[in-house]
Formats: structure tokens, C-alpha cells, sequence
């Protein structure tokens, strides 16, 4: 089985909301993959719930992916990206922890948001 994908937030986020693309979008790739998250994306969903049932509807929801935790790897790998792109291109450091998890795994960066990955 491949396992090649790792979701930005927004996805997730969008799928939450309704969003029929990011629905299409996530039903394909989980009928054939394993798909992750990185500890970033899940720590921001935790941040965005505003009572106990959203928070135990999102622990429902999480028990479907992989969460990549955070390693030492990865927060160099962080570091390095935001020496290289914050000043250029605004990079934030929730989005340099989740490209840097994908990098790190060799997975494929799925994100609605290409301003924030280009």
C-alpha cells in the first residue's frame, strides 16, 4: 500500500466546513492510501475546537490518519526553511513545521493553500 500523502490543515479544516471539493479531494486518496497528518496539523484542529464534542468528534476524525510527530529532523528541517523563506515569501512556523514533516517523511504536501507552499 502506498502511503504517500501528508495533509495541511486546511484540508481538513475545508472538509469540516462543507467544502465539496476538499471532500472529492480527501474521499479519493483515502480509499487507496494511507494518508498523515503532521502533529502540527493536529495540535491547530485541537486550537480551532470551541467545546468537548467538537473536540471529540476531531479525536474520531484523527483516528484516520497517521499523525507525523514532531523530530528532531523535522525542527531542523523547519529551521532551515524559515532561514530560507520567511523573509522571501512569509513563511509562518506552523507551515514550515508541516512542509518540513513532509519533506522529512518523503510524502506529498496536499494543501489547498499554495500561497503558503510555494
Amino acid at each position: 500500500m502506498n502511503d504517500n500523502f501528508l495533509l495541511d490543515t486546511d484540508i481538513l479544516v475545508n472538509v469540516g466546513r462543507g467544502d465539496a471539493a476538499a471532500i472529492a479531494q480527501l474521499s479519493d486518496i483515502m480509499t487507496v492510501e494511507r494518508v498523515h497528518v503532521s502533529a502540527v496539523t493536529e495540535m491547530e484542529l485541537i486550537v480551532g475546537c470551541r467545546n468537548k464534542s467538537e473536540l471529540r468528534n476531531l479525536a474520531k476524525l484523527l483516528e484516520r490518519f497517521v499523525v507525523v510527530p514532531l523530530t528532531p529532523e523535522i525542527t531542523t528541517t523547519s529551521i532551515t526553511l524559515l532561514k530560507t523563506y520567511r523573509l522571501s515569501h512569509g513563511l509562518l512556523i506552523a507551515d514550515a513545521l508541516i512542509a518540513a514533516s513532509a519533506l522529512v517523511t518523503d510524502r506529498v504536501l496536499l494543501s489547498g493553500n499554495a500561497k503558503h507552499f510555494r
